[in-house]
C-alpha cells in the first residue's frame, strides 16, 4: 500500500537516495503505478564491495477492487526464476548473475488492528517462493505498549493462517542461538525510516523530529530497524540466499519440470496451449550449438586452407629465393676458381723461370769455380 515510508526505509538500509526531488518515488508520482521497479545499490563495507537489487513495488492494495492486485509481484519472481532456469538448462552454461528474489519485507499499515485480509492473501500468495519478513512500517506512531500489542496480535494471526514468513536457522554456537531467539521475538520487525539528520544531544543522527523529540532510526529503544539492516546485510544474507535455491527456487523448478509432458503442453497453462519445455529447450539449444560448431568448423577450415595457401606459397618463395642465391654462390665459386686457377698458372710460370734461372746461376758458378781451378794449376807449373 502506498505511503507506509518503503522507498524512505529502503534509502535509509543503504544510506542512499533512490528517489529525489527530481525523480520522486512511486507513491509520490502523479501518475502512479503498479510496475515492479528495481535499482541497483552498491555496498562497500571493510573493503568488500556488494551490489544488491532493490525491488520497490508501488500502488499495491491502493485501488477500489485489488482482487489479483498480487499477481506482477508473483510474475516478477518468476520471471527471475524462470531467467535461472533457462540459465541452468543450457547446454553450455554461461555464469550469471543471481538475481532471484531472495527476500520480501512486507509492509503492515500500523493500524493496531491487526492484519488486514488483502495482507493475509498477499502473504499467502508470497510465501511458497520467497522468504517473507513481516515489517510494521512508520513504528513511531504507536506507543511501545501498542507496538508489542501489535506484534502478538499480527504473529497470531500469521500462525492461524498458516502463513510461512522466514524461519531464522538454528546453529551450534550458543550465543548466536541467543541473538536469534531475540530476533524471532521481535517479529514482526517495527521499524522507522528518515531520510533526514537531525541533532540529538551534539550528535547527528537520522530520525523523525517532534514536538515531543526525536525517534532515532538506529536507536534500538525507538524500533528494530538496526536489527533488521544487520540481519539483511551482514548475519542472513547467505541464509536467505540459500533458502531461494534450496527451498523456493527447487520448488519453482519441480513444478515446472513436472507439467511439462512430452508432447510439450505445460499442464499449468491454459489447455491445449503450447509452450516451449525445458527439453524441448535444451534440444533447440544442442542444435544450435551443433550448428554453431559446423559453421565454426567451416570457418576454421577455410582459415587453414588460406593459412596452408600461405605458407606453401612462402615456401615456393623461399624455395626460388634459395636457389636464386646458390646459382649466385656457385658462379661467385666459379669465378674465385677460375681466379686461383690463374694466379697458379702465373705463379707455376715464375716458379719454371726462377728454377731455370738457379739452374743457369748454379751451372755459371761451376764453371767459374772450374776456371778458378785450373788458373791455379798453371800457376804452379811456372
Amino acid at each position: 500500500m502506498s505511503g507506509l515510508g518503503k522507498s524512505t526505509l529502503i534509502n535509509s538500509l543503504f544510506l542512499t537516495d533512490l528517489y529525489s526531488k527530481d525523480y520522486p518515488g512511486p507513491s509520490q508520482r502523479i501518475k502512479k503505478t503498479v510496475q515492479v521497479e528495481q535499482s541497483k545499490v552498491l555496498i562497500k563495507e571493510g573493503g568488500v564491495q556488494l551490489t544488491l537489487t532493490i525491488v520497490d513495488t508501488p500502488g499495491f492494495g491502493d485501488a477500489v477492487d485489488n482482487s489479483n492486485c498480487w499477481q506482477p509481484v508473483i510474475n516478477y519472481i518468476d520471471s527471475k526464476f524462470e531467467d535461472f532456469l533457462n540459465a541452468e538448462s543450457r547446454v553450455n552454461r554461461r555464469s550469471m548473475p543471481d538475481n532471484r528474489v531472495h527476500c520480501c519485507l512486507y509492509f503492515i499499515a500500523p493500524s493496531g488492528h491487526g492484519l488486514k485480509p488483502l495482507d493475509i492473501e498477499f502473504m499467502k500468495r508470497l510465501h511458497d517462493k520467497v522468504n517473507v519478513i513481516p515489517l510494521i512500517a512508520k513504528a513511531d506512531t504507536l506507543t511501545p505498549e501498542e507496538c508489542q500489542l501489535f506484534k502478538k496480535q499480527i504473529m497470531k494471526e500469521i500462525q492461524e493462517h498458516k502463513i510461512k514468513i522466514y524461519e531464522f536457522p538454528d546453529t551450534e554456537d550458543d550465543e548466536d542461538n541467543k541473538l536469534i531467539r531475540k530476533i524471532k521475538e521481535k517479529m514482526p520487525l517495527a521499524v522507522v525510516g528518515s531520510n533526514v539528520v537531525v541533532e540529538v544531544n551534539g550528535k547527528k543522527v537520522r530520525g523523525r523530529q517532534y514536538p515531543w523529540g526525536v525517534a532515532e532510526v538506529e536507536n534500538g529503544e525507538h524500533c528494530d530497524f538496526t536489527v533488521l539492516r544487520n540481519m539483511l546485510i551482514r548475519t542472513h544474507m547467505q541464509d536467505l540466499k540459500d533458502v531461494t535455491n534450496n527451498v523456493h527456487y527447487e520448488n519453482y523448478r519441480s513444478k515446472k519440470l513436472a507439467a511439462v509432458t512430452c508432447n510439450g503442453v505445460d499442464t499449468s497453462k491454459a489447455k491445449g496451449q503450447l509452450t516451449k519445455s525445458p527439453l524441448a529447450q535444451m534440444e533447440e539449444e544442442r542444435r544450435e550449438h551443433v550448428m554453431k560448431m559446423k559453421k565454426m568448423e567451416a570457418e576454421m577450415e577455410q582459415v587453414f586452407e588460406m593459412k596452408v595457401k600461405e605458407k606453401k606459397q612462402k615456401l615456393k618463395d623461399s624455395e626460388a629465393e634459395l636457389e636464386r642465391r646458390h646459382e649466385q654462390m656457385k658462379r661467385n665459386l666459379e669465378a674465385q676458381y677460375k681466379e686461383l686457377e690463374e694466379k697458379r698458372r702465373v705463379f707455376e710460370d715464375e716458379k719454371a723461370n726462377w728454377e731455370a734461372q738457379q739452374r743457369i746461376l748454379e751451372q755459371q758458378k761451376l764453371d767459374a769455380s772450374k776456371t778458378m781451378e785450373k788458373n791455379k794449376k798453371k800457376g804452379k807449373i811456372f
